[in-house]
């Protein structure tokens, strides 16, 4: 659905009366701006140009204090968009979107941009929930999102070849990429960097330097910028200077003549910038809270004729102190009281705080296995927290290793890893692992070397949408040769995986959704299975359910359903394994059933259920497979994978409905 900033002004001139009362729209409760504040008249960014410059620190408070009532009620990235809320009202008051283009790297710091570009209101109030805005920036939600992201290190590349096309084109809008949380550790950045001077000369570059990227900032990069932004005898002489030069008569020309100064001696206090080298004009370090500051480099980088960068500075969670006491916490959190950072429901004790995300039962499950072998590591791409690996990082520092958001590094470093006996763990989320697929096949599978992925979100991240959705990995892991794919039913057979994935001569995927699993009780003693053998739960002779994974749930409920109401003899398997597939039970089950339906987390394309459908059909039989998985489409966000299986005929009653016309057709012909 494509939104323009008209079609929200309503929204904004209804605040207060309508939309507290349009109760339909609101997932949660939040309270609306009053239609007297400031953040209330922002229906498009020349309301915000209107506003007088005392006005603005008022209306920073304001967004902070809408962001913390949305999120708190419903989630999400809260840390980086509180701390970026000074440099998008400067860059919205300096530049003119959509004409000039903002390209915001991961883009979770993008509410602050939402609010000021006609997406407040109710539709910010219901953000990453069904009808409402989208946790990340979208080229269909908004003609003021140049490029829509969702994963680290995109932005530069992207505005780099924006900034280029225009040139070529012989347009002058402005290009402006907003990099941080550690998008300069990503070797796609580092790429972009070493082009930019023989692709433009004109493009804005803003280091957002918070510290932080999920976890906090490792690395040789991390600690270049931090010596950057703290040689003590370079900012005492930044500070005098700027006094003296500002008190004099001239206005801008002081200005200009002060950042002049500030480049050109800026390499007798710290070590040359890495950045000039690269041929972009340094500004830096800059206080990101600093409107006054902001706006002055951002007016002088709008008229320079060389490629800038600005490194700014920024506190991660300004104006929340739970989210700056806590900022990997904070980066994206589910609904939180702000005064003391709890999830409010299980405080409450209305959830069971003994239940633990499949994550934690991963990453205990690696702890235990790791004291008992000192050859197993650790790996993740700069989520300790969200992975699980924090558990092994605690406990096992040695055998733990961070190595910043660079994914592609990751699989090639267990590589490396692996060739000299250890048996490295790579703990990722399915989405993310996509940008290592060159190092998965021509590296680990054809190497034949054992690394085993642990790759979390796999199948739906409601909230998050197309970007965070682990829906491909079968399609594009199935294919590979030597590769071992596996997802578990529950807690106790994710940690049998692991088990066996330790001991397997060759790379192995282990697919797992966010969240919980079914609760069940972990054996004492974990049993290895044997590759590619699926699990029998229940016989039957009409039809037979193959499901993967958490969809094991709905097939037994489905086959108890289509028994006790319809009379059918229904089998179910769990089975394990994506490929190789249990190709003995398929077969035999072919040969006197006449009706086999997978279930899978996934897209039905390339999916499970074509390797089913391709084992049949290579062995000759002629038995049915109706295929239920996600269809050929990017599945948008919403508020929960409930709300986002109905809308795609994957609940429970239209599975239900779908399978039993589908036994009706077969059994007529």
């Amino acid at each position: 659905m494509s939104h323009s900033v008209s079609h929200f002004a309503p929204m904004h001139a209804a605040l207060g009366t309508d939309a507290a009362a349009d109760t339909d729209a609101q997932p949660c409760e939040t309270t609306p701006s009053p239609s007297s504040s400031l953040l209330a008249r922002i229906r498009e960014p020349a309301d915000l140009k209107a506003l007088a410059p005392v006005q603005l620190p008022a209306l920073a408070q304001e967004i902070r204090d809408e962001i913390i009532a949305v999120t708190s009620a419903s989630g999400g990235h809260v840390g980086p968009n509180l701390g970026v809320v000074e440099l998008t009202i400067a860059l919205h008051r300096v530049f003119e979107t959509p004409r000039d283009q903002f390209v915001f790297d991961v883009s979770h710091q993008g509410y602050i941009h939402k609010l000021l570009t006609g997406r407040g209101g109710s539709f910010f109030q219901k953000l990453r929930q069904t009808d409402g805005a989208s946790g990340f920036l979208s080229r269909d939600e908004s003609p003021h999102d140049a490029f829509g992201a969702g994963h680290a290190g995109t932005a530069l590349s992207a505005a780099l070849g924006m900034a280029t096309a225009r040139d070529l084109l012989g347009t002058d809008e402005h290009v402006v990429a907003l990099c941080g949380d550690a998008a300069f550790t990503c070797g796609i950045t580092m790429e972009a960097l070493n082009n930019v001077v023989t692709s433009t000369k004109r493009l804005i570059v803003i280091l957002n330097d918070n510290e932080w990227s999920i976890a906090r900032n490792v690395g040789a990069i991390a600690k270049y910028l931090n010596r950057l932004s703290t040689s003590r005898t370079y900012n005492r002489a930044y500070h005098d200077l700027e006094k003296f030069f500002t008190s004099l008569p001239g206005g801008p020309d002081m200005h200009r003549l002060f950042t002049k100064w500030k480049r050109e001696t800026k390499d007798f206090f710290v070590e040359s910038s890495l950045f000039e080298k690269l041929g972009l004009r340094y500004l830096g370090p800059i206080d990101g809270h600093d409107l006054d500051e902001l706006i002055k480099n951002l007016e002088f980088a709008k008229n320079s004729d060389t490629p800038v960068l600005l490194h700014v500075l920024t506190k991660k969670g300004k104006g929340l102190q739970v989210a700056l006491d806590h900022p990997e916490k904070f980066h994206g959190s589910s609904p939180y009281d702000p005064k003391t950072g709890e999830n409010p429901a299980q405080s409450s004790g209305s959830q069971n705080p003994a239940r633990q995300n499949l994550q934690d039962v991963f990453g205990h499950a690696l702890v235990r296995f790791a004291r008992g072998n000192p050859r197993i590591v650790g790996i993740t791409g700069a989520m300790p927290s969200g992975t699980g690996l924090t558990h092994l990082q605690s406990a096992l520092p040695a055998q733990f290793f961070d190595v910043g958001i660079a994914e592609e590094h990751a699989v090639l470093f267990a590589a490396g890893l692996a060739t000299k006996g250890l048996r490295p763990v790579v703990a990722i989320y399915s989405t993310f692992l996509q940008r290592a697929y060159d190092q998965i096949i021509h590296d680990i599978c054809l190497q034949k070397l054992p690394v085993v992925f642990c790759m979390d979100r796999a199948g739906l991240s409601a909230n998050d949408g197309p970007t965070h959705h682990g829906l491909f990995d079968i399609a594009y892991l199935r294919c590979v040769p030597g590769a071992t794919i596996m997802q578990p039913k529950d807690e106790d057979e994710l940690v049998d995986m692991l088990h066996t994935a330790l001991q397997h001569d060759g790379p192995s995927f282990i697919r797992y959704p966010r969240g919980t699993g079914p609760e069940t009780t972990l054996k004492q003693n974990p049993a290895a299975l044997p590759i590619g053998q699926a699990e029998l739960l229940r016989e039957g002779s009409d039809l037979a359910l193959w499901a993967l994974g958490p969809m094991l749930e709905d097939a037994l409920a489905l086959a108890a359903k289509l028994e006790s109401e319809n009379g059918l003899s229904v089998a179910v398997v769990n089975a394990r394994f994506a490929k190789p597939l249990d190709r003995d039970l398929l077969l035999a089950q072919a040969a006197t059933i006449p009706l086999i339906v997978t279930l899978e987390d996934h897209v039905v394309n390339g999916g499970f259920g074509t390797a089913v459908l391709e084992t049949l059909q290579d062995a000759g039989t002629k038995t049915t497979v109706e295929r239920i998985g996600w269809p050929d489409q990017f599945v948008g966000h919403g508020s929960s994978v409930a709300q986002l299986r109905a809308a795609h005929g994957l609940s429970p009653e239209a599975i239900y409905s779908r399978v039993l016309t589908r036994f009706a057709s077969d059994k007529s012909h």
